[in-house]
């Protein structure tokens, strides 16, 4: 008789280009996440805490992550969970490697401000927009990546605008 084993579904909270505000709905979007990622261009080094208080925060700089506090954050950083390796930069135009044939299954990015996901030779790339100042008349938004069974898939989290 075969036993099927269920691996347990991660999810994983991803937000970028917040510009030094955090906003409520984006809390909200985030909670109940196994990890956070943080895509770039945080603005503020109490965003940082606000996130780790959460969940666990994976976070990259970005280009106007300029202050003292921010330089100690990686450009690049490399995520296992769930059986699946995640690559997260700020721009995907700085990409430098073949994310195939690293051996992940989804890259991670902001900058644009352009919540966007595509799937291109069997590789997520994803981006969950900009979650801090609205920007021309683009949405608000965050994003959810959820692993399953070692696959992962990810869904936009538009936030409708503060009252």
């Amino acid at each position: 008789m075969r036993t099927a084993i269920r691996m347990p579904t991660t999810v994983i909270g991803v937000i970028s280009d917040t510009h030094g505000l955090l906003r409520p709905k984006a809390v909200q979007a985030l909670r109940g996440a196994d990890h956070i990622i943080h895509a770039g261009d945080v603005g503020a080094p109490e965003i940082l805490k606000s996130l780790t208080a959460i969940a666990p925060l994976t976070v990259v700089r970005g280009n106007i992550d300029r202050e003292d506090w921010s330089l100690v954050l990686p450009l690049t950083e490399v995520l296992e969970v769930g059986g699946v390796s995640i690559y997260v930069l700020h721009d995907l135009a700085q990409l430098d490697l073949k994310p195939q044939a690293a051996g992940f299954a989804a890259v991670i990015s902001g900058h644009s401000h352009r919540a966007k996901q595509e799937t291109r030779d069997g590789v997520l790339y994803f981006n969950p927009g900009s979650a801090g100042p609205r920007r021309f008349k683009l949405p608000v938004s965050v994003g959810r990546l959820v692993i399953e069974g070692g696959r992962v898939s990810g869904e936009m989290i538009e936030l409708a605008p503060e009252e």
